[in-house]
């Protein structure tokens, strides 16, 4: 009923509702990076969001060289000023996670904490995705407690017993527990 993007590959916005249409889906959310949610590309970015129908503008990525306890600092103030334009406009900034932002940046922080902890709640919501914060060696069940509201959609992907992604099922992952989970603590899709 729901699928989430990550570019339309080259398919215009009008061109990609018409199929949604057709098929009877909708897209809350869409993957974009960083530099989507700046200056001048912010316009560009919520016009392709309300022609696909999304909720959500999700930013996919922090570049390499802001992965440090300063630059997850910067980006925390990048999102506090895009997610409050974006908010204004009838749109919820979320960020997705992959494993690196659960790396230890030294004094028990890790990047992942840092956005939560210095972002405003009504400004950022978080897109868990649940192969990688598993692939980090974190838990997804305390974020969920740590971070109640928080979160409002998820990635479901499966791992297998060594660590490789695997489709849904196939894999190791306790599902009934993290998907009831995430529902109490707000979640309110899964991709």
């Amino acid at each position: 009923q729901e699928v989430e993007f990550a570019g339309t590959y080259g398919h215009g916005p009008a061109e990609v509702r018409g199929i949604l249409d057709r098929l009877k889906l909708k897209a809350p959310s869409g993957h974009c990076d960083l530099a989507d949610v700046q200056g001048g590309k912010l316009a560009t970015t919520m016009a392709t969001a309300k022609a696909l129908g999304h909720r959500y503008v999700t930013v996919a990525w922090i570049p390499d060289e802001m992965r440090t306890v300063e630059g997850y600092g910067k980006v925390a103030g990048i999102f506090n000023t895009a997610g409050a334009a974006l908010r204004k406009a009838g749109f919820q900034l979320a960020y997705h996670n992959h494993d690196f932002e659960f790396k230890p940046l030294g004094d028990n922080l890790c990047g992942m904490d840092i956005l939560l902890d210095r972002t405003d709640p009504k400004f950022l919501t978080m897109e868990l995705d649940l192969f990688w914060i598993r692939h980090a060696k974190r838990d997804a069940l305390e974020y969920f407690k740590r971070y109640r509201g928080r979160f409002s959609m998820v990635h479901v992907k499966d791992m297998a017993a060594d660590g490789a992604m695997v489709d849904v099922g196939a894999g190791v992952m306790n599902w009934n527990e993290l998907l009831t989970a995430a529902r109490k603590a707000g979640v309110k899709h899964a991709f």
